[in-house]
């Protein structure tokens, strides 16, 4: 893997049912939400209700043990929903899932389908590795609020993604930052599959499978690899 990504003896400690599927792909193209992305947010979105079968996401076993990691490490769940939860109760909503751009609308299609937090990163745009850390609470965090660029920092302990400038995503997978947000200049991408127990392994892998698929249908040429927690280059 010529991207490195790490997990701090901490966030496993935390979480020893943790694992992660990342997808390193080059040469991606980009672009606006077209009609067959945004089909598949809605087939993605049928498929999210026959898998709750008329239970809320909050129900879901996968999710209910994101709950729970959410509270031990001192994030209220039910405020700061992780990223699978936020996405699957828009998708049962009225206003339906968001349309953002192409590459966002492939991972967050798998993400509904299959309630697995996934996000995606700007290669280009990553300083160094990504590591999975408890925060000091002095880092900084960039975001934009109100059309200005403010920084606010992560509590002390809280779960974060960082790279050499600082956190990418708060709270685990609740809220990532627009410095590595992937936009239509996007060509490099890392993806980021993440799941807890009682989820199998096996379906963390399929649905990397399903995302690494569609990224080399959207872009012809890209040169996609997945890194597994099955395989032994993981």
């Amino acid at each position: 893997m010529t991207f490195t990504l790490t997990v701090s003896d901490e966030v496993r400690a935390l979480a020893p049912g943790f694992t992660h599927v990342a997808i390193e792909a080059y040469d991606l193209v980009n672009w606006p939400s077209t009609e067959e992305s945004s089909a598949l947010l809605d087939t993605a979105a049928r498929r999210l209700a026959a898998r709750l079968d008329g239970r809320a996401p909050h129900e879901d076993p996968h999710i209910a043990a994101w709950r729970e990691t959410y509270a031990a490490f001192g994030s209220k769940p039910s405020r700061t929903r992780n990223s699978a939860e936020a996405l699957a109760k828009r998708a049962l909503s009225d206003a339906g899932l968001p349309r953002i751009n192409l590459l966002v609308d492939l991972y967050n299609a798998v993400s509904v389908a299959h309630l697995i937090p996934v996000g995606g990163e700007d290669l280009d745009r990553v300083r160094g590795g990504m590591r999975l850390v408890r925060a000091r609470g002095d880092e900084d965090f960039v975001m934009v609020a109100g059309g200005e660029e403010t920084v606010e920092h992560p509590d002390a302990g809280e779960v974060v993604w960082c790279d050499d400038t600082g956190v990418t995503c708060r709270r685990w997978n609740w809220r990532q930052g627009p410095r590595t947000r992937l936009t239509e200049e996007t060509t490099s991408g890392i993806f980021l599959l993440e799941t807890l127990a009682p989820l199998p392994v096996a379906e963390a892998v399929a649905a990397g499978a399903e995302l690494a698929a569609l990224l080399e249908k959207f872009s012809p040429g890209a040169r996609v690899q997945v890194h597994d927690p099955m395989s032994a280059a993981a």
